[in-house]
């Protein structure tokens, strides 16, 4: 194991939030200092229902969640990770509730072991990074220097994680490797964050259910930063959000390809970030480009059969217009016309007329 020396402490992630993200990394960087990394295991019915009881009532659901896997921790590690994130990208932030994560946890779940609450902060330069990772190995009893060549280690981790999943996407984080979009298969976009796409319990298997559906995902973890960075430089203003980013411009990108049949976009119940940015999605896609649009919203309930029926609604809708009326206007884009599209074609207002 790379690393000084062997450290007799286990280090809890919890397997929700930026763990999607950030696991090569942070696994990495935990490893090369010694310590052992000790990982929730998969969002089930318990995990949920204990974090929905533990948290606040106005949190969004993937805080609740959070607090279930903090939960399902406690007794299994010498300490917990739980980072301060206010910000992983130049002169933009994450959502608040990042930040007061720490907090929230520490004072809603009783018998908790030490918490490592580091802030992140990149917002003005990437030291932000460096003084984040000498402030965690400071709390395992480590020097400056070691941190350094473990972060150092960690991004050279991170970067090749990253290379294979632009290439791979979905099929790579769900299978470790496994195979790559299918050659020839329709490809479906799919607009979230990692935290609601890649936990197969809160999304309902959505990637998954594409896949065995005949359906690649293209998520926005498979859009080049390059592309991205040019369609959101498209809106009015910055986002200072970085999800919002990421979020509009690969979504931007991937209807002006021309290469994907469809877009879902989803969201969280009770996420103020999603409210706005899915909106703002949905008017841009539905106005400029004929392309098949549907959001989904997660929630705490875990019934399927209301979500599986508008899924395969959805594809059903897919195959007919590719098969039958390709000429058709997308489901609801009528709404969005301009006076002096009003005279389009009466198959694309009769179609828009049953959206509404």
């Amino acid at each position: 194991m790379r690393g000084v020396r062997r450290l007799n402490v286990k280090i809890g992630i919890p397997r929700s939030l930026f763990y999607f993200r950030f696991i090569p990394l942070w696994k990495t960087f935990f490893n090369f200092l010694g310590a052992e990394v000790v990982v929730s295991e998969a969002t089930n019915k318990r995990i949920l229902e204990e974090g929905v009881k533990a948290c606040v009532d106005e949190a969004c659901l993937p805080v609740k969640l959070f607090h279930g896997h903090v939960i399902s921790l406690k007794d299994k590690a010498d300490y917990i990770f739980i980072p301060r994130f206010t910000s992983i990208s130049k002169n933009e932030y994450i959502c608040p509730e990042f930040g007061g994560l720490p907090d929230m946890v520490r004072h809603t779940v009783k018998g908790l072991p030490p918490l490592i609450d580091t802030e992140i902060n990149m917002r003005k330069s990437d030291k932000g990074a460096v003084k984040a990772a000498v402030e965690t190995a400071a709390v395992l009893g480590l020097g400056a220097k070691v941190a350094k060549e473990a972060l150092e280690a960690a991004v050279g981790d991170y970067r090749s994680f990253r290379s294979r999943e632009l290439l791979y996407g979905p099929q790579f984080i769900r299978t470790a490797g496994g195979r790559g979009p299918g050659a020839g298969r329709p490809r479906i976009a799919v607009i979230g964050h990692s935290y609601n796409l890649y936990d197969e319990y809160i999304s309902m298997d959505l990637i998954g259910k594409l896949d065995r559906l005949g359906y690649d995902a293209v998520t926005i973890e498979m859009v080049d930063e390059r592309d991205i960075n040019t369609y959101a430089s498209l809106l009015t203003k910055p986002m200072f959000w970085n999800y919002g980013r990421n979020a509009f411009g690969a979504a931007a990108h991937l209807a002006r390809s021309g290469k994907i049949d469809g877009m879902i976009c989803v969201s969280s119940f009770g996420c103020g970030i999603d409210s706005m940015v899915c909106d703002l999605i949905e008017r841009k896609i539905r106005r400029k480009y004929q392309i098949p649009f549907i959001m989904f919203t997660m929630d705490e309930h875990s019934g399927e059969a209301g979500f599986n029926t508008r899924l395969e609604a959805f594809i059903d809708m897919l195959y007919w217009r590719k098969r039958n009326e390709i000429n058709v206007s997308a489901p609801g884009s009528y709404l969005y016309l301009r006076k002096g599209d009003a005279g389009r074609s009466r198959s694309g207002m009769r179609h828009s007329a049953v959206q509404q």
